[in-house]
Order: structure tokens, then C-alpha cells, then sequence
């Protein structure tokens, strides 16, 4: 038996399928939902989203905040930015992280260390493609 899974944002749904498995970064660390998972809500962190395909194979979505919701061998993700392994530009994510870098070296500290993760996470998901 298999779960369906949606990763929603504002724009698109940026996938739906049939899974085994999904392991997203919660605010209190990784989770991953088996078919069979308990009623879950929860809100996410800046992370890399695994699907595990029920048809074999693996997705991996970039996932900037936003919340999951665990029911009836159902999770679905909502997020305000998501991305799709092959959506990411490496030469901006790599430039955002200089910006994000330089920003907390002159002091700017509250927004600068979010926009250096989500850069972080951009380069590691592209970096799993390869």
C-alpha cells in the first residue's frame, strides 16, 4: 500500500504521486511518513523534501518553510517556495549565497542566515542530479 503526496505552492502543484516513503525537515529535525502514519500536522524548515516513489526512484524538492499535514495515507506539503531538483539555477543560488555570506559579515544577521540556508539547500539538491 502506498500513500499519495502533493508538494503545493502558491503557483503550482509541484508534484503529486503515489510513495512509499517522504522525509521532509521539520522545525524539530528530520520525520519521515510510512503508509500507515499517525494524523500529523506540523510546520517544515528550509530542507530537501525525499519522496520515495512507489514506482521506484526518488524525488527531491527543495522546500523553504511551509507545513505538512499527515492523514489517511495522505501528506500533503504546502509551501510558499518549492523547487524541483532540475528548476534550480546553481550560478544564482551560488551568487545568493555570496550576498547571504557578505550580509552576515556586515552584521545583518535575521534575514541573511535564512536566505544562506535556502542557498545552501538550492546547491545541495542540484548537486544530488549530478
Amino acid at each position: 500500500m502506498s500513500m499519495q503526496v502533493e508538494v503545493v505552492s502558491p503557483e503550482r502543484i509541484l508534484f503529486s504521486g503515489e510513495a512509499d516513503m517522504v522525509v521532509a525537515r521539520a522545525e524539530g529535525g528530520d520525520i519521515a511518513f510510512l503508509t500507515g502514519h499517525a494524523p500529523f500536522l506540523g510546520t517544515l524548515g528550509i530542507g530537501i523534501v525525499k519522496v520515495t516513489l512507489t514506482a521506484g526512484g526518488e524525488e527531491h524538492i527543495a522546500v523553504h518553510g511551509g507545513f505538512v499535514e499527515v492523514r489517511d495515507n495522505h501528506v500533503i506539503i504546502l509551501s510558499d517556495v518549492a523547487e524541483l531538483m532540475d528548476h534550480i539555477d546553481v550560478e544564482r543560488a551560488r551568487k545568493a549565497k555570496d550576498e547571504a555570506e557578505a550580509a552576515l559579515r556586515a552584521g545583518n544577521d535575521g534575514e541573511a542566515e535564512a536566505a544562506l540556508r535556502r542557498a545552501e539547500v538550492r546547491i545541495e539538491l542540484a548537486g544530488l542530479g549530478k
